[in-house]
C-alpha cells in the first residue's frame, strides 16, 4: 500500500520523508504542519460521525486515532519506512522501524499533499487512511446491546428479549441474574450476573453475540 496522491513536485515528497539526521533541509516543518491537517480532519470526521458526542468524548476518540503509535501503523502500512533518509547514525540503530519517526514522516507527507495539491487533496488523503479506522472504533465503542441489536437487525431477525431472572443481596451489594434470548436464527438463550442490572444485560447480550457470531462463521 501507497499513499494515495501523485505529487507534482517529487521534491517536496522526498523532503517529507528527510529525517533530521541526515542535517537540513529536513522534514521538521512539514511534520508540524502536517499534525496541525491531520488534527484537524479527524476532528471533522469525528463531529460528523458523532453529532452526540461531547467535546471531551471526541477529543478521547481523536486521542485513540492520532497518536505516535497508530500513525507509526499508518506509516507502516504505507512503506513510508522503506523511502525515509536517515543520517548514518539514525541507519545504523534501525530509525526507520522507529514509531516516533515513522509517525513523523506520515505527518510531514499529508503536509507535503497539501502544499503540492492544496487542502481538498490532502483531506480526502486523510479521509481514506481513517474513513475505516473510525468506522472500527465505533463499533468497537458500541455496547453490548447495541451491537446485538444491531446484528440481529442487519440479519432480518427479531430483537432479543431480557428477562430479570432473579436479584438476591442486601441493597448496598445486590446481585441481579439477566437472562437474553433470542428466536432467530435459532433459539438460544445466555445468562449473566452484575451488580446492576444493565450489567447483567450487558453481559448475557455479549454472550449471546458471541455465540450468532460463532455459529455464522461455522455456517
Amino acid at each position: 500500500m501507497t499513499l494515495n496522491y501523485r505529487f507534482r513536485d517529487p521534491e517536496l515528497a522526498a523532503l517529507a520523508l528527510t529525517h533530521r539526521s541526515v542535517g537540513k533541509p529536513n522534514n521538521e516543518r512539514l511534520e508540524f504542519l502536517g499534525d496541525a491537517l491531520l488534527g484537524a480532519f479527524v476532528a471533522e470526521m469525528l463531529y460528523e460521525v458523532h453529532p452526540k458526542a461531547s467535546e471531551g468524548e471526541l477529543s478521547r476518540l481523536r486521542a485513540q486515532l492520532v497518536n505516535g503509535q497508530a500513525l507509526a501503523a499508518i506509516a507502516r502500512e504505507l512503506e513510508l519506512g522503506d523511502a525515509l533518509k536517515l543520517g548514518p547514525g539514525e541507519l545504523k540503530s534501525g530509525g526507520f522501524r522507529r514509531d516516533s519517526i515513522l509517525a513523523d514522516a506520515f505527518e510531514a507527507s499529508l503536509a507535503a499533499v497539501f502544499l503540492d495539491g492544496g487542502l481538498d487533496a490532502c483531506r480526502q488523503v486523510v479521509r481514506e487512511l481513517f474513513a475505516e479506522r473510525i468506522a472500527a472504533l465505533q463499533r468497537s465503542s458500541k455496547d453490548a446491546k447495541t451491537r446485538l441489536q444491531e446484528w440481529l437487525q442487519g440479519h432480518g431477525h427479531a430483537l432479543p428479549q431480557y428477562e430479570l431472572v432473579d436479584s438476591r443481596g442486601e441493597d448496598h451489594a445486590k446481585v441481579f441474574d439477566v437472562r437474553c434470548t433470542v428466536t432467530e436464527p435459532q433459539p438460544f438463550s445466555a445468562e449473566a450476573s452484575g451488580s446492576s442490572r444493565r450489567q447483567a444485560e450487558q453481559d448475557a447480550a455479549d454472550a449471546v453475540l458471541a455465540h450468532l457470531i460463532e455459529q455464522s462463521r461455522a455456517a
